[in-house]
């Protein structure tokens, strides 16, 4: 009789014979995958990889990189305090807008999905502007700028309600708020569209069979045949969420400065683009890379966790 270990090892080398033969059967399709591979692999893959070595290395582009190991990943999170400032101010961004600019995204997508076709198209053309307006940050420095020409400061010494204007840009207390009010306003980018598309692909019959059924309220819709119908939007739209919410840094230099006062608005990125672009450590401006990377893919795993079960 075979051991455990022996039908163990023959089953595996079955399953390799298996999809070895699949694969040849199915070589047309790898060919005409073979383009986007490439592709995929010559500008994903591969600057992540070179991005992890040379973090392990020190690299300042002038000279040949050399190998330390660990270091930068010690000096990171024990001695460069603006790195920890970075991380709060990252999760804190990430924690508010993140999930509430999702949530948002969809309800709003679920509600323009009711409206007639016409003033559909309209709408999802409003909510989705702010996410590409290229003069949005200069419309927010106007809004609040930090003298009383700034409009919300007139509008509070107007009705006395401040005895002088507040420093919104500069100051510490109130930087890291506006920018997470101006990242939520412009949150309905791709993952709002992507539920405006699945929400047009639902079947409407099995609403009717829903009903049928019991389901007797629009809320018992949305949970048992609206979101379980679109999952893959759902996780797409999480994907992008997820990534904007981490990637955070136009925002912040753009409105509260390069650096800002007493690192208030730091961000990861902005830490990361600092290091790379402005001092030239590329060894450990990768370090920051691949801490954010695996911070990224961390919560990624954790959501899509949780939107796996949703009608289950």
């Amino acid at each position: 009789m075979k051991s455990t270990f022996s039908k163990y090892v023959d089953m595996k080398r079955e399953n390799i014979s298996y999809g070895w033969s699949k694969a040849k059967r199915m070589k047309i399709c790898y060919l005409f995958l073979l383009p986007y591979a490439l592709l995929f692999c010559t500008f994903f893959i591969l600057p992540i990889l070179t991005s992890i070595y040379y973090s392990f290395t020190y690299y300042n582009i002038l000279e040949p990189a050399k190998f330390i190991g660990f270091q930068n990943y010690v000096n990171l999170f024990l001695q460069d305090e603006v790195f920890l400032t970075a991380v709060k101010n990252t999760l804190v961004i990430a924690v508010i807008t993140g999930p509430i600019g999702y949530i948002l995204s969809f309800l709003f997508a679920w509600f323009i999905n009711e409206l007639p076709k016409w003033l559909r198209t309209l709408a999802v053309v409003v909510f989705y502007a702010p996410s590409i307006a290229g003069n949005a940050f200069y419309i927010f420095s106007i809004i609040f700028r930090g003298d009383a020409y700034g409009y919300l400061n007139s509008i509070l010494l107007q009705f006395g309600l401040i005895d002088a204007p507040i420093l919104w840009l500069t100051d510490p207390n109130y930087m890291l708020k506006v920018i997470i009010i101006v990242i939520l306003w412009m949150s309905m980018g791709t993952g709002f569209l992507s539920f405006v598309a699945g929400l047009q692909g639902v079947d409407r019959s099995m609403y009717e069979a829903g009903y049928v059924d019991g389901i007797r309220n629009r809320w018992q819709e949305l949970y048992y045949i609206t979101l379980p119908s679109m999952k893959p939007m759902l996780l797409f739209g999480a994907v992008m969420s997820i990534t904007s919410a981490f990637n955070v840094c136009d925002v912040p230099r753009a409105l509260a400065g390069y650096p800002s006062t007493d690192y208030a608005a730091r961000t990861i990125v902005t830490h990361l683009f600092d290091y790379g672009f402005s001092r030239f450590e590329m060894g450990y401006a990768s370090a920051i890379a691949t801490t954010l990377f695996l911070l990224m893919i961390l919560c990624n795993k954790a959501i899509q966790s949780m939107l796996r079960r949703i009608g289950t």
